[in-house]
Parts: structure tokens; C-alpha cells; sequence
């Protein structure tokens, strides 16, 4: 049976989706009382169980019948006020996760991280998975929390664990407003009149679920693979939502040092609302800069070809529309 993690998210609902339409025996983990309703479309198609990944004990207890593992729990935040919680979940989570398999006698362990747990330098261009981890002030605290969570996934692997790492850019997908890579969409929606310079990695959520899924039997382990579809310059990406929204694009450069000032003023007006901050000042940071997450490796192994950004634009936008037509 195979179980996932943070199943609930935006990322697990769709392998969740993934593993009905396969017809799989699975079940879904969330913590006790959040929020499922991602899949309320196909709740009697689920079997739910509560496990919190800073449970040692509950995700051991989830993993009693387990024999394949999606690890797609994590705290994703750029906020500094919640460092602590990020590492806590993305790393020490992870840990529970690898040490429940590991007694339970899991056989394949398919871990979600991200193109941030492969570190970035200045004067770094081209990121491939064998990219070492450097300490830098380009790299956020959820970035090593995803690289300290990469950790114990190989230390799993060294101790028996069949386990692979997929790690997606930024996971472009119809979702609420307040959620990821959705208040991106919300910020051309609400027709906001600024774009920093610089470039975005991106890739479909339904990619990185069709991926993992076929990684789930796949021979290799032990490795790593970049889930990404290509970049784009944020001035780009705007003005395509733009379009698509029948909005006006934002059409005023903000420097990298209005930015740092922005992102000041951001995070006083996110504690207010309660809601993540769009800009913070590791944003404000890579403000400029030009990566490339190099996805040459998935590409080959799984003969895979990625959505086309302009396809997959529309489809998050007419879903936005839909919900708010006016």
C-alpha cells in the first residue's frame, strides 16, 4: 500500500488525484483538523489518517501496512518569522518520515524537495543535480531546510531505504489566492503596477505528480532529479497572465534596492493580514539574478517531456476566472 504525506497540499492532492485514476490502494496523511478540501470532489475515494510529520510516533503508526512512501509534507515560507517551523517540519519531518519507513520496512521512498535544496552562488548560472551545497546568503532558511531534509533521505538510503529526490522549481497550479505560486496570479488579478527583474523556474504541478509517480517503481535510487519545465523573466510571466486575465500587466521596474525597502514594508502588512508576504527580503535578494535548473536528467530517464508554460498559464487562469468572474 502506499501512503502520502502532506496529502491534503497542493502538490499531494494531485498525486493523491494521480493514484486514483491508477486505481492504487493508498492512504492519505494530514495533520489532525486541516484543511482537505482540495479533494472534496473525490473525498469518498480516500482513506484518511492523521499523522503529523513532527510525530515520531503517529507516522510510524500510519506506516504499520505501508510499502511505498510519497513524502510530500512541508512548510513552505520565505518568512523569517517562521524559520523555526520551517526547519522543524522540512528537516526533522523528514526525519520521522525516513526512520517509520526504515522500521516498517518500507520498500520505495519518493521524496518531494525543491530546486532551493540544491543551494545557489553568485555567479552561478546553471544548476544541475550534482550542484554541491555551499553556504551563501542566496540561499533561505527553507532552502536548508530542504537540503537538511535531503540529508536524512540518503542517510535512509545508505541504511536500506530504496528512496529517490524530485526537486521541483516553483509548482505552477490553480489553487486559493493565498497559497503559493497562486498569489502570484492575484498580484496580475489585482492588477498591482510593479515587476523586479530577474527569472523564475517553473514547472506544472501535474508534471511533477505524473513524475514521481512513474519514479515510484523506477530502478534508480539514491538520486536526485530536477523538476522543471524552464525559466521565464518575471516582466514575461506577468504580462502573459496579463493577457490571458485581460488585466493590465505591471509596468514598473522596481530596483533591487526598492525592493529591499518593499519587502520591509511587506512583511509588516502580511503580520497584519495573516497572510504569507509576496516580497521578502531573501526575494529581494535574488532580485536580478538569472538561474537555470538544468532537467536534462528526468528528461532521459523517463523520456519525459514537460508542459508548455504557455499551456499551462491558461489553464491555472481559466481557473482563476472562473472563480472570479468579475
Amino acid at each position: 500500500m502506499i501512503a502520502v504525506t502532506g496529502a491534503n497540499g497542493l502538490l499531494g492532492s494531485f498525486l493523491v488525484r494521480k493514484l486514483v485514476e491508477k486505481n492504487e490502494v493508498f492512504v492519505a496523511l494530514k495533520r489532525q483538523g486541516s484543511d482537505t478540501s482540495l479533494l472534496n470532489d473525490i473525498a469518498d475515494k480516500i482513506t484518511w489518517r492523521d499523522a503529523d510529520v513532527l510525530d515520531a510516533q503517529a507516522i510510524d503508526e500510519a506506516f504499520h501496512d505501508v510499502t511505498h512512501v510519497f513524502h510530500t509534507a512541508a512548510a513552505v515560507s520565505f518568512n523569517p518569522r517562521r524559520a523555526k517551523e520551517v526547519l522543524n517540519v522540512n528537516a526533522l519531518g523528514t526525519r520521522h518520515v525516513v526512520n517509520a519507513a526504515l522500521v516498517n520496512g518500507v520498500k520505495r521512498l519518493v521524496h518531494v524537495s525543491s530546486v532551493a535544496a540544491l543551494g545557489r552562488q553568485k555567479d552561478q548560472n546553471l544548476i544541475t543535480e550534482n550542484n554541491k551545497w555551499v553556504d551563501s546568503p542566496l540561499n533561505s532558511v527553507y532552502a536548508q531546510s530542504k537540503y537538511l531534509a535531503e540529508l536524512e533521505v540518503f542517510r535512509g538510503q545508505e541504511e536500506g531505504l530504496s528512496s529517490v529526490v524530485v526537486n521541483p522549481s516553483l509548482i505552477l497550479a490553480p489553487a486559493d489566492w493565498t497559497r503559493s505560486s497562486a498569489q502570484l496570479f492575484k498580484y496580475v488579478w489585482d492588477e498591482k503596477p510593479f515587476y523586479m527583474d530577474g527569472f523564475l523556474n517553473y514547472v506544472d504541478v501535474r508534471d511533477v505528480a505524473d513524475l514521481s509517480y512513474r519514479l515510484l517503481n523506477h530502478p534508480v535510487q539514491g538520486e536526485r532529479f530536477i523538476a522543471s519545465a524552464g525559466k521565464i523573466s518575471y516582466s514575461d510571466f506577468f504580462s502573459s497572465i496579463a493577457r490571458k486575465f485581460n488585466k493590465k500587466s505591471p509596468g514598473i521596474r522596481v530596483s533591487k534596492g526598492l525592493l529591499s525597502v518593499m519587502a520591509a514594508v511587506e512583511a509588516v502588512r502580511a503580520k497584519v493580514a495573516g497572510v504569507e508576504p509576496l516580497v521578502t527580503r531573501e526575494r529581494a535578494r535574488l532580485a536580478g539574478t538569472e538561474f537555470l535548473y538544468e532537467s536534462t536528467k528526468i528528461r532521459n530517464t523517463l523520456n519525459f517531456e514537460f508542459q508548455p508554460i504557455d499551456e499551462t498559464l491558461q489553464w491555472c487562469c481559466e481557473y482563476y476566472m472562473e472563480k472570479n468572474p468579475h
